[in-house]
């Protein structure tokens, strides 16, 4: 492989990083499917890279394991088929990195109290108005 995979600004994997293996695809296609390798299988090996920091190492090995595996065979041609499995990896390799801000816990406005209080006193109306009147 001669080009490298831009995840995101700041992080490049090196193609010799990235293992890519080429198979017949399965299913029906006739001769074409029978003999021509399109399918793609792409792989990136977490523990063994030396482009990620420890905690985005850490992170990766958390959410997606060893090793990130992608596997391609939607489309007839070999070529669209590896631009799809590197479009996915880096796709994956992206949002395992995303760190989410922890949320914070916030009382409810006054407003929203007596938007909620008026709507649970015009159902109590609603409900009191179906009863029998009373004698």
């Amino acid at each position: 492989m001669a080009d490298e995979l831009q995840v995101r600004s700041g992080l490049v994997i090196p193609a010799a990083e990235l293992s890519e293996h080429f198979m017949p695809s399965g299913g029906p296609g006739g001769q074409h499917a029978n003999r021509s390798s399109t399918r793609v299988e792409l792989r990136f090996d977490v523990t063994a890279s030396a482009v990620l920091s420890d905690s985005q190492r850490q992170r990766l090995l958390d959410r997606l394991g060893d090793e990130v595996r992608v596997v391609v065979d939607d489309e007839r041609s070999q070529s669209r088929n590896r631009d799809i499995a590197r479009e996915r990896m880096a796709g994956r390799i992206r949002n395992a990195l995303v760190v989410e801000t922890p949320r914070r816990a916030t009382k409810p406005t006054r407003g929203s109290k007596r938007r909620r209080l008026d709507a649970k006193k015009r159902r109590s109306e609603l409900k009191q108005q179906r009863r029998r009147p009373e004698p």
